[in-house]
């Protein structure tokens, strides 16, 4: 496989041939971002603009939260803070009614639902699964990594059929579709069966100081994860 501007990102995740590769793309650029964010962002007014203005999810809030630079969050917080109260409640200290407050609600849900680093994700992994689609296609040393890959979660499962749909042809699409769809079946029959295993396990006749758990005892984290791509 060529390497160059766009194979070797992708090549990058799915190298490693542990867990899903998609999660892994996610992670990076989630992490890339984020960085970016508390830091060299903090010096540019347009992209402090957009964070003032769409705030972030519960999930990016955390990732944040773990970083050590909690004073750039904090400054984050405080612009965004403002912002909201600037949109929703504006300078009227009276609570609004009727036609008013229904607006009011539907800006503070807007607010509250809105993510930058999600829509930033959006764009860049939607991007790289259309490069991933044109390498499948095009490249059959990829096909072959594609192949080798030893999971896929339900969710990006379903976005790489999405993407394929779009950046593949007519001919190539459903062969990708069907590739992803056993790495995902894959998965699956594993999880089920550790699963099982596990909720056998409590059984009275499997509590001894021999009993066998397997790969069960973190099966209903790696079943969450699978269905959600989220641990």
């Amino acid at each position: 496989m060529k390497d160059d501007i766009v194979s070797i990102p992708i090549s990058e995740v799915f190298e490693p041939r542990d867990g899903c590769p998609i999660c892994r793309m996610r992670d990076m650029l989630e992490e890339r971002v984020i960085e970016y964010i508390i830091g060299a962002a903090m010096m540019e007014p347009d992209v402090r603009q957009e964070t003032n203005r769409r705030g972030f999810c519960i999930d990016h809030y955390h990732m944040m939260m773990k970083k050590r630079n909690r004073l750039s969050l904090a400054l984050i917080l405080e612009s965004h803070l403002n912002e909201i109260d600037s949109r929703v409640f504006g300078t009227n200290a009276i609570p609004f009614f009727g036609k008013r407050a229904k607006k009011q609600a539907a800006d503070g849900e807007s607010a509250a639902d809105s993510c930058f680093v999600c829509e930033q994700i959006t764009v860049a992994i939607d991007r790289m699964l259309a490069n991933l689609c044109r390498l499948w296609e095009n490249e059959r040393d990829f096909r072959a990594l594609f192949g080798e890959q030893t999971d896929l979660c339900l969710p990006h499962f379903s976005l790489l059929v999405k993407s394929a749909d779009r950046a593949m042809s007519k001919n190539s699409a459903p062969e990708f579709s069907k590739a992803a769809a056993a790495l995902c079946r894959e998965s699956l029959a594993t999880l089920r069966n550790d699963v099982s295993h596990f909720c056998r396990m409590f059984d009275y006749r499997n509590t001894g100081s021999d009993a066998d758990w397997g790969n069960s005892r973190d099966s209903i984290e790696r079943a969450v994860k699978w269905l959600t791509s989220r641990e």
